[in-house]
């Protein structure tokens, strides 16, 4: 009878140890599960915030570029009619000055 007691506790207390033994592994792949999670969600921020970055630069750097080619090309117009102007300007006194003469 002694026998028997003797090993039924022993089959139950090695039944709980491996049953804890499991209970630790899950648990173990829990916590790691949650850390790969947390490193790819860091991964996918750091990663948008590039994108992000990246274009907004380039945004920038088109505005930039329009606004400084739609500045030139009026620069040059005006200077153009200036030009023109001016050459209306001399032809018309030249001409004064051939008709007085």
């Amino acid at each position: 009878m002694k026998k028997l007691l003797l090993s039924t506790a022993l089959l139950l207390v090695l039944s709980l140890s491996f049953t804890s033994c499991r209970d630790t592994k899950k648990a173990d792949s829990v916590g790691d599960a949650i850390e790969n999670a947390t490193e790819s969600a860091t991964d996918v921020v750091n990663d948008a915030v590039e994108t992000t970055t990246d274009a907004v630069e380039k945004a920038a750097t088109n505005a930039v570029e329009d606004t400084v080619n739609e500045t030139v090309d009026n620069t040059t117009e005006a200077a153009a009619e200036a030009v023109n102007d001016a050459a209306d300007d001399v032809s018309k006194e030249i001409k004064e000055v051939k008709i007085e003469n």
